[in-house]
């Protein structure tokens, strides 16, 4: 007498002889992963994977895997698609650009605030409760028909794509998008304390603070860190010569945010390396640099 044909718990067309290790069901070379001893079922290794504790980083995250820098790709592509509606529509600069506070008559002609109301001219800004400048502003750059034109965009995107992709790595995903955003806001909040007149565009300020986080980042994981103090330098001296012509205070505010939310990240006691006390963190410094906007606002327009 033949024995009767053994097929695959999941492909009962599937004729098999071999079984998982683990529950002794038969699997077809599709359902097999190998094991250490055997071959397991695929839902023997979804059981084991949900069993075992996820492994943490230093900064709060899962353990960097290889993995595509999604963000950062992401980024890049809305730094561009804005810089192509910026092209478009001109308008755009003036109307998402940072910009703390200016008064523009009926035939656009801009002037500086000074507090009070001036009958038929219009406050605009940051001031005037626009409060999407502070992060808008940060993915726009010069139009194509200014001096520096499309070339502030090709050197930030090239200094994103070079940083971002490290920084992304060990950060995670989440944290380095929280990075990368309050980094922006906090350039942008620095430009309204000390130049609310000016209008500033571009990413830099969001670079700056991804450079301050690879700083931090090293020197937390105990790597040589010539290599590092030499790009830092490079980074501060183009800081201090792109004075004349960019906006410092957006590059020094993205900076000391960046620096100081990957200090948090790295440094923090482990216990505060959980993802919701850094969600918490998060939403301390966002709610700091709303009192910080609110408070500068009030001094500009006189407000009680």
């Amino acid at each position: 007498m033949e024995a009767a044909a053994t097929t695959c718990y999941r492909h009962p067309s599937y004729e098999t002889y071999v079984r998982c290790t683990r529950c002794d069901r038969y699997i077809c070379p599709d359902c097999m992963r190998e094991a250490a001893v055997g071959h397991h079922c695929v839902e023997c290794v979804k059981d084991g994977q949900s069993s075992v504790r996820q492994a943490r980083s230093l900064f709060g995250g899962a353990v960097p895997r290889a993995a595509a820098p999604v963000v950062t790709y992401v980024l890049m592509a809305l730094n561009i698609l804005a810089y192509v509606v910026e092209v478009v529509r001109s308008e755009t600069v003036d109307r998402f650009g940072m910009l703390g506070a200016l008064l523009v008559d009926p035939a656009g002609g801009q002037y500086y605030y000074e507090g009070g109301t001036y009958p038929g001219y219009e406050l605009t800004g940051v001031a005037d409760g626009e409060w999407y400048r502070l992060l808008t502003g940060a993915f726009l750059h010069l139009p194509p028909d200014t001096s520096f034109g499309v070339m502030h965009l090709v050197f930030n995107m090239f200094a994103l794509w070079n940083l971002g992709r490290v920084v992304e790595g060990q950060l995670g995903r989440a944290r380095y998008l929280a990075l990368y955003l309050l980094s922006a806001v906090g350039g942008s909040v620095l430009v309204y304390l000390v130049s609310p007149e000016t209008t500033a565009v571009g990413a830099s300020g969001a670079i700056f603070g991804l450079a301050a986080s690879f700083y931090v980042i090293n020197r937390r994981l105990g790597r040589d860190m010539q290599a590092v103090n030499r790009f830092m330098a490079g980074f501060l001296l183009w800081m201090v010569i792109s004075a004349a012509f960019t906006s410092w205070e957006g590059h020094l505010g993205g900076l000391l945010t960046g620096g100081l939310v990957t200090y948090g990240l790295a440094y923090a006691p482990a216990r505060l390396r959980t993802s919701a006390m850094q969600l918490a963190g998060g939403v301390v410094l966002v709610a700091l640099l709303g009192v910080v906007v609110a408070v500068r606002t009030a001094a500009l327009t006189g407000a009680a």
